[in-house]
């Protein structure tokens, strides 16, 4: 009797919350085989360790990765310690700075400690890509490159448009896919995961494998994760990034500020709840038998208990209620949605602020900013109770809910559920 549960059901898990695969059918091929012979398919996901900490984007690979190990599949974290000096060009339309050595061993550090948060050790191959890249002479190098063309990179969507654009593009960027997909031989992958934006990357794995001999690697994407306010890809660069390390409160916080339709997406890449639960739950939000607030608490307990524990997530949601549902003024004040980038603004920190005059004006309490800033500077702001005496109030927690006082007129602002572009 097999280790491996059936084909079908192991592709239900797989397949939830991927964006593309290539090719399912090679896949369920693969996964048979592996139930016949008994022997796990070899699984990697690369992260170069640009920054120094992980954060929820990167987590959706993480979760899949996690999904191939339950399955009893061998998962290679690998550690983009190579290919971090070159950088990424991936979305980019300038070439990335590099990095020192000691920068990348110090940023891959904390993610070996964080990984762990999601993946199981015990059952997890960590590699660094330096292991062979490292070792690889001039002479190499050419015979690996003989394998594509220019032409080829140029097709690559960053590299044309900045080709169109008269703008620089270096060699050693064209490297970056080449290296990405030589991983992929030396690892002896059979299925390479990525976001979606690095599909040509992966797909550089699957002919390099062809031309050393091997059976080309399945491709499975992942779509990628919006920030807080929707639209943009999550960064801790952008101020829109939920940071696995962060403390219970600050992340359950930061959840709850996200927009409505935003909530179902975290739902679906971020938790290990059903997609037929899931559904379920919007159904139920549809017809008016749920609000949206309890299901975007739910969420935000859940991801929060995930990282820290059921207590903490407990206490996180006991703290949001007590702050910002229970502190305000009494009276039913009008409640005005609020898109998040309107009001907000990030720190060089990552930090995320309110831009006070913006959001008073927003609400329409003010006709103007030069009289918002008035205001501001006479001290006759109030947002959940307290004075306002800058015109950036710094948000500890990302509250979805401020209630704001202009003297004898008051209105609550809902950050975050309008016009994310999600």
């Amino acid at each position: 009797m097999s280790a491996f549960l059936p084909v079908d059901e192991q592709l239900d898990l797989l397949q939830k919350g991927a964006a593309e695969i290539i090719r399912v059918s090679d896949l369920r091929e693969r996964l048979e085989e592996s139930r016949k012979t008994g022997r796990p398919l070899r699984i990697k996901a690369g992260f170069d360790p640009t920054a120094p900490d992980l954060h929820l984007g990167h987590t959706v690979l993480m979760r899949k990765l996690r999904h191939f190990q339950q399955l009893g599949h061998q998962v290679i974290f690998l550690i983009g310690d190579f290919t971090s000096l070159i950088g990424d060009p991936t979305g980019r339309n300038v070439t990335r700075k590099p990095l020192t050595r000691e920068q990348i061993d110090r940023n891959a550090q904390t993610y070996k400690q964080q990984v762990f948060k999601i993946l199981d050790e015990q059952l997890t191959e960590v590699r660094y890509n330096s292991e062979w890249l490292g070792r690889l002479g001039y002479e190499d190098t050419i015979r690996l490159t003989a394998h594509f063309t220019v032409s080829q990179m140029l097709e690559r969507d960053e590299f044309h448009r900045r080709f169109q654009n008269e703008q620089p593009i270096s060699l050693h960027e064209m490297l970056y896919p080449v290296m990405q997909g030589y991983d992929s031989v030396m690892l002896e992958c059979d299925v390479e995961l990525g976001g979606t934006d690095q599909k040509f990357n992966l797909m550089c794995g699957r002919e390099l494998q062809r031309h050393y001999d091997q059976k080309p690697q399945i491709v499975l994407m992942t779509p990628i994760l919006e920030g807080l306010g929707g639209g943009e890809k999550m960064s801790k660069s952008l101020g829109n990034a939920v940071g696995i390390n962060e403390p219970p409160s600050e992340m359950y916080g930061k959840l709850m500020s996200i927009s409505d339709d935003l909530m179902w997406k975290y739902w679906v890449f971020l938790t290990d709840l059903k997609q037929s639960e899931i559904d379920d739950l919007q159904a139920d939000v549809a017809a008016g038998k749920l609000h949206p607030m309890e299901v975007k608490k739910r969420l935000a307990r859940t991801i929060t208990a995930g990282f820290h524990g059921e207590d903490a997530a407990r206490s996180a949601d006991e703290n949001w209620a007590r702050m910002f549902q229970q502190k305000g003024e009494s009276e039913d004040l009008e409640e005005v949605d609020i898109a998040f980038a309107d009001v907000t603004a990030a720190n060089e920190a990552g930090a995320l602020h309110v831009r006070v005059p913006k959001l008073i004006v927003a609400l329409g309490l003010a006709a103007s900013a030069s009289e918002a800033n008035r205001k501001v500077a006479e001290k006759a702001v109030k947002v959940n109770g307290e004075v306002v005496t800058s015109n950036l109030l710094t948000l500890d927690n990302m509250p979805a809910r401020l209630t704001v006082r202009l003297g004898k007129r008051a209105k609550v602002a809902i950050i975050g559920n309008v016009g994310e572009g999600v």
